[in-house]
C-alpha cells in the first residue's frame, strides 16, 4: 500500500505532501462539454422542473425504441447504465453472477446489494473476456452472465463471431447481460446486430448509456433493451418518478446531434491511437482500446501517473486506466510515463 493510501497519522499528515490533481482520467469520462444543442434542449426543459416527470417512463423509452427500431415494450431505462444493471440484478432475485475480472467496478458492489454471489473469471491472456472458461463456469446457481463489448478496462472487443456462439451455448433460462457502454466508438462493422441477436436469444439484455460517447454522465441516462417477459421483470423494478424531463429532452437532442457526436468520437478514437503508440514507443504494452480509454499495463504505471498528478483508475497488480480524448492530458501522461521501462 503506497503511503498516500494509507490512514494519515499526524507524523506522516506533516511530513507527506499530497500530489495535486492537474488531470482526472479515472472514471472514462467524455472530455468534452455536453453539445451545445443538447445544452440548449436541456435548458429549456430545466424551466418545467417545477413539474413532476411521468410517473412510471412513458416518453423516453419510446424515444430509444423509435431511434433503435424497436418497440417501447423493449425499452427499459434508469439512473445510467448502472442504475438500469440494478433493476436487473433486483429483478432476477440471487443466484451467481458470472462475470469476467477485472470488471467494470460497479458490478462487484451491485451484486453485493443484490445480494447475489459474484463468480469471477480471469481475462485470457490476451486481455480478452475467457469465454470457453465462462461457459464452462455456467451452473444451476448461475442468475446472470455479464459481457461487456468492448470491456472495461482493457478496452479489447469480443469478436461477433465468438459472441454468437457463446449466446447458442448458453442456456435460454440464464440471461446475459451484454454491456456496451461504449458501442458509439465502434465502427459500424464492429458492432453487433442487435435486432437478429433479440430475436434469437430471448435470454438477452442489451445495456447502454448516455454516460460516454453522448457526454452526459451527470444525468444519468441508461436503458436495456430486451424482449418478453425478462425485460417486464425489469421495467417492474422501475422507480416512480425516477426519470427526470431533462433526460428526454437530452436524448432527442442527442440523437439529432448525429453529425456533430461522431465527429467527437472520431476525435477520441484519433487522441487515443496517437497516445497509445506513443506508449509503445516508450515500452508499454498497452493493447489496442476500442473505447475511450486506455488500459496501461504494470507495474509501476499507476504510481508514475499519481506522482505527476494525473488521476487514474489503479490496479492491485499496479496497472491503470486513463480516459482519453484531451491531447493536452494526453501528452501529460506520455511524460509521465516516458522513462518507466
Amino acid at each position: 500500500m503506497s503511503l498516500l493510501a494509507e490512514p494519515t497519522t499526524p507524523s506522516r499528515r506533516f511530513h507527506a505532501t499530497a500530489v495535486p490533481t492537474l488531470f482526472d482520467l479515472g472514471l472514462s469520462e467524455n472530455p468534452f462539454p455536453p453539445l451545445p444543442s443538447v445544452l440548449t434542449a436541456v435548458n429549456v426543459a430545466l424551466s418545467q422542473a417545477n413539474r413532476y416527470p411521468d410517473f412510471l417512463p412513458e416518453e423516453l423509452p419510446r424515444v430509444i425504441a423509435d431511434h433503435l427500431g424497436v418497440s417501447p415494450d423493449d425499452v427499459v431505462v434508469g439512473a445510467g447504465a448502472t442504475g438500469v444493471a440494478m433493476q436487473v440484478m433486483r429483478a432476477l432475485g440471487g443466484g451467481e453472477l458470472l462475470s469476467s475480472t477485472p470488471t467494470f467496478d460497479g458490478y462487484p458492489i451491485m451484486a453485493e446489494m443484490a445480494g447475489m454471489t459474484l463468480v469471477p473469471v480471469p481475462l485470457d491472456p490476451a486481455g480478452n473476456q475467457d469465454l470457453p472458461a465462462m461457459r464452462r463456469a455456467v451452473n444451476r446457481s448461475t442468475a446472470l452472465i455479464v459481457l461487456c463489448r468492448p470491456h472495461n478496462p482493457t478496452g479489447t472487443v469480443l469478436e461477433a463471431a465468438a459472441v454468437r456462439s457463446f449466446l447458442d451455448a448458453i442456456p435460454r433460462h440464464v440471461p446475459v447481460l451484454l454491456d456496451e457502454a461504449y458501442v458509439e466508438f465502434l465502427d459500424g462493422t464492429d458492432r453487433l446486430d442487435l435486432h437478429a441477436l433479440l430475436h434469437r436469444h430471448p435470454n438477452l439484455l442489451v445495456l447502454r448509456t448516455f454516460s460516454k460517447a453522448y457526454g452526459l454522465a451527470g444525468l444519468r441516462i441508461g436503458y436495456c433493451v430486451g424482449r418478453g417477459k425478462l425485460i417486464q421483470r425489469i421495467r417492474d423494478q422501475q422507480l416512480p418518478f425516477g426519470i427526470p424531463t431533462t433526460s428526454v429532452a437530452a436524448v432527442r437532442a442527442a440523437y439529432a446531434a448525429t453529425t456533430e457526436l461522431r465527429d467527437r468520437v472520431d476525435r477520441i478514437n484519433r487522441e487515443r491511437e496517437i497516445l497509445r503508440l506513443s506508449l509503445r514507443a516508450c515500452g508499454i504494452d498497452v493493447p489496442r482500446s476500442y473505447a475511450n480509454f486506455l488500459y496501461l499495463p504494470g507495474p509501476g504505471v499507476a504510481t508514475a501517473l499519481r506522482r505527476a498528478g494525473i488521476k487514474a483508475k489503479a490496479y492491485p497488480d499496479g496497472s491503470a486506466r486513463i480516459a482519453v480524448g484531451d491531447p493536452t492530458a494526453g501528452r501529460a501522461v506520455h511524460t509521465a510515463l516516458a522513462n518507466l521501462r
